[in-house]
């Protein structure tokens, strides 16, 4: 008895050991190897770019600096905080070095001894902190009046004139930076989301490719745009290897892909026929293509009237032949529509021919026997009829 229950405990604990290393086998595969297996993107599916520049000239990367503008938006925030930070500190500091150096030249401070009756260029400067202090009471127009320019020197007034006109530039364009890189429309892109999967099925009696893209705002994008770009690796004929070449996919909603009424979400299609790149592929062979689908969706922000631009991307992996999307629209009792976005990237399966050309060999198939065969092998022969009756 003991033994078999040992036996028994030995099954157990073999059991759970093996189990135990395949799901560590299977975690460390997935963890440091599963990302090399995966395709490479050039737009995410948030709609960042990953691409990256080499070898750029010194020369180049100089022009980024005359267009400081453009530069300092691009920047990240944490960048453009520092810089924010850095920019006012800097000028202070430097601006409390001069007035130091005027204090120190008209011999206003303390280690020189001014005799009672001495006017200094700028009352109460005592040292290289209080002259810090004036500096930023002077930049952001504190004026707490304890320290205050005389007319004694018209260095300590030419200098006061500088660092006012400087301080409102360097507010300008620091404050304007932080209001437009708030106020841009990439964050209002953020509202708009794509369906995690484009599926492929029969639509209105064609083989097409659809995704599904929603508004989370109730706001609408006015003259909405939406196209697609292909991007795949191709030979030209004099064996030039071209990578990320573009093709062009149009994107239609039943009532077309020009001003499109985005207040709910709507599902996009592209039609397979003979001239689309999609016309060749078939169910077997979708997943061993190498392609990338980019679709875009432009569009002017309603509130704001500024132009801006969404994005996502599928790969051979994230497009589902023979399926549809899920319905996401209904009406209420109270004759809402409600939109379900549980249901948002939801696919059903549907039956849906191998391929594109199976689907139009098939039409053409019915069409011919609706017109009826031709028999090549049979002859009409024309027989001369006599009449053998003599008047």
């Amino acid at each position: 008895m003991n033994a078999s229950r040992w036996n028994v405990f030995e099954t157990l604990i073999r059991v759970l050991t093996e189990s135990m290393f395949k799901r560590l086998r299977k975690w460390v595969v997935t963890r440091f190897f599963g990302h090399s297996r995966q395709r490479a993107r050039l737009v995410s599916k948030d709609g960042r770019c990953n691409i990256e520049f080499g070898n750029v000239e010194a020369q180049s990367r100089f022009i980024f600096f005359v267009d400081i503008w453009t530069t300092v938006l691009d920047l990240k925030w944490r960048y453009k905080m520092t810089i924010f930070i850095t920019a006012f500190l800097g000028s202070w500091f430097f601006f409390g070095l001069l007035w130091y150096a005027v204090a120190y030249i008209h011999k206003d401070l303390p280690e020189f001894h001014p005799s009672p009756n001495h006017t200094p260029c700028v009352e109460n400067i005592n040292g290289l902190t209080s002259a810090f202090l004036f500096s930023l009471e002077t930049q952001v127009t504190i004026g707490y009046g304890f320290r205050c320019v005389t007319e004694q020197c018209a260095t300590a007034i030419f200098l006061l004139i500088f660092q006012s006109i400087l301080g409102v530039v360097v507010n300008s364009f620091m404050c304007g930076a932080i209001l437009a890189k708030i106020s841009r429309p990439k964050k209002r892109a953020k509202t708009i989301t794509f369906s995690k999967n484009a599926v492929i099925s029969k639509r209105g009696g064609k083989l097409c490719l659809l995704i599904r893209v929603a508004n989370l705002r109730k706001s609408l994008l006015i003259g909405s745009h939406i196209y697609g770009k292909l991007l795949k690796t191709t030979v030209t004929p004099e064996g030039e290897t071209i990578i990320l070449d573009q093709i062009n996919i149009n994107f239609v909603v039943d009532a077309g892909n020009e001003n499109l009424f985005f207040i709910s979400p709507l599902t996009i299609y592209h039609v397979i026929d003979h001239n689309s790149p999609f016309f060749h592929m078939a169910v077997e062979t979708l997943i061993q293509q190498d392609f990338e689908l980019v679709v875009f969706l432009d569009g002017t922000v309603e509130s704001t009237s500024a132009t801006c631009q969404v994005r996502t991307s599928y790969v051979p992996e994230e497009v589902l032949w023979g399926y549809r999307f899920a319905p996401i629209v209904s009406k209420t009792k109270e004759g809402k529509y409600r939109v379900d976005f549980h249901n948002f990237s939801k696919t059903v399966e549907v039956e849906t021919p191998h391929c594109a050309m199976c689907l139009y060999n098939e039409k053409d198939a019915r069409a011919r026997m609706k017109r009826g065969y031709d028999n090549p092998n049979f002859i009409l022969s024309e027989v001369n009829e006599t009449d053998d009756t003599k008047m």
